[in-house]
């Protein structure tokens, strides 16, 4: 007997107040807005490409998922009217909405969620939830009726299934949703000017036609914090989530704008390659950790707007414990581990730096810390696809470099040996198969603490700090979200007041 757990549409929208140069006021600019963002997408397809820049473009815009995520965390329902779980937390029953359409007329239905699903953990896919989806048996009942067995239990999975990698792809359109991308949402792509902007506009077919409330939103790809702040200041930009930190002072005590701070599920690490000699050996992550002090980092990095964190997890999660104190900033302690590993100073490394500025500029105060204990850093920076195809993905050549993992449940990735930073610990593996087939909280909350001393205690990576991410708008635009428990920009709840 599936036990009943209904959950009604919300519409949670966070508002934001801002002031505008009087010529903005007129009537034609306030059918459009205008959100600077700090990385383009290598694409517009979130199910083939981990970059979390695609689901800030199309994520509840172009693209839609059975469940949304809203701005304070909390799961509504999307595609799907409501959903049953079942006792043991392993069968949900999703009711479909039955008013949906793809952008190129083709319907929505059971079938569809079942060909997304599949695909997402077909042999040639691409997803970095592939995983996940490999656990699915997707079962269409009937037209607005899907069911998903799950081989694992995971109570997350409704939060899940609101993430940029569970959108519901048309069959026919999938393979081309990169560049043509054909979803549901209340948007669809105008133009795309590669390396300068992206313009979404309304959707005239959407079911709900009032639900965005701005005919046009265009994207412009900024990623030098000057050029941000000076967008934002000419009136270029309407608005800039994300924002470059090193800026925000400038607009705190003006009132034509508004400032904002959110809270974050991201992890800024040093990632560091746990199959490259020497460090493969633990006691040399362990002197690399040692040897960072990470309050320094965080100034120099993003100006203070940040948290220290010791494992990858950050306080407000379920199941957090604080393991900052487990590998504590220490040099002497640092050389002593270097010497025991054996270790030849100068020892010289590679740090493949992505273009944010809180990885070059962090990359720069880690430089001068390591150097302080004999480890010659070289700093290589690279171009965001670049670090998407040789970092993150191919041969993952590199040895040190600063990312930001922004998906709030993504302990598994430690779990995939063959995952960028090469960690393959049997006793994590062993540890995570319990925290997902564990139903209790209590108990999982155990075990997730387990885990996060676990990597801490291993250095599996240098975990730096939790950012908090400032988004500076002008006084008029309204929608914008106060927290961010994931890289989305809702653009339906945007409006100029």
């Amino acid at each position: 007997m599936l036990k009943r757990r209904t959950l009604l549409t919300t519409a949670a929208l966070a508002t934001v107040p801002l002031a505008l140069p009087q010529a903005a006021l007129a009537q034609g600019r306030k059918d459009s807005i205008v959100l600077g963002m700090g990385l383009e997408p290598p694409g517009l397809d979130p199910t083939a490409n981990a970059a979390s820049a695609i689901g800030e473009v199309v994520l509840y815009n172009v693209f839609e998922t059975l469940t949304k995520i809203n701005a304070d965390g909390s799961v509504t329902p999307l595609l799907a009217e409501s959903w049953e779980v079942s006792p043991d937390l392993k069968t949900y029953t999703f009711k479909l909405r039955k008013d949906v359409k793809f952008q190129n007329g083709e319907p929505f239905n059971a079938q569809t969620v079942k060909f997304a699903f599949e695909r997402a953990a077909g042999e040639k896919s691409t997803n970095k939830d592939k995983r996940t989806f490999a656990n699915f048996s997707v079962q269409a009942v009937d037209e607005s009726t899907v069911v998903i067995l799950n081989k694992e239990i995971d109570p997350d999975l409704p939060f899940v299934l609101g993430q940029a990698t569970s959108i519901i792809v048309e069959p026919k359109s999938a393979d081309t949703n990169a560049t043509k991308p054909v979803g549901t949402g209340p948007y669809k792509l105008d133009n795309w000017a590669r390396g300068s902007s992206l313009t979404l506009s309304k959707w005239s077919g959407f079911r709900s036609p009032a639900a965005a409330k701005v005919n046009r939103v265009s994207f412009r790809f900024i990623s030098d914090p000057a050029a941000q702040a000076a967008a934002v200041l000419a009136g270029d930009v309407d608005a800039f989530p994300r924002i470059a930190t090193r800026v925000v002072p400038q607009f705190k005590n003006n009132p034509q704008f508004q400032v904002s701070l959110a809270g974050s599920r991201a992890k800024t690490i040093l990632a560091i390659n746990n199959k490259k000699k020497p460090l493969d050996d633990v006691r040399v992550r362990r002197a690399i950790l040692a040897a960072i002090d990470r309050k320094a980092v965080i100034e120099g990095a993003v100006d203070g707007f940040g948290v220290p964190i010791g494992s990858h997890y950050v306080p407000g999660a379920a199941g957090y414990v604080d393991t900052t104190g487990v590998n504590p900033f220490d040099i002497e302690k640092a050389k002593k581990l270097l010497a025991e590993a054996g270790v030849k100073t100068p020892l010289e490394l590679t740090m493949t730096l992505p273009p944010p500025p809180y990885a070059r500029q962090g990359g720069e105060v880690i430089q001068a810390q390591l150097a302080k204990i004999g480890i010659q850093v070289k700093v290589q920076n690279v171009e965001w696809a670049q670090w998407l195809s040789n970092t993150y993905g191919g041969a993952h050549n590199y040895d040190l470099s600063i990312i930001s993992h922004v998906e709030p449940f993504d302990l598994g990735n430690y779990a995939k040996p063959d995952y960028y930073w090469g960690y393959d610990s049997k006793a994590f593996n062993t540890l995570f198969d319990k925290i997902k087939t564990t139903a209790n909280a209590t108990e999982r909350n155990k075990l997730l603490g387990d885990a996060q001393k676990l990597l801490a205690a291993d250095a599996a990576n240098g975990f730096l700090y939790q950012p908090q991410w400032p988004t500076v708008a002008k006084k008029g635009v309204k929608g914008l979200w106060k927290e961010m428990p994931i890289f989305a920009n809702d653009l339906s709840a945007l409006s100029w007041s």
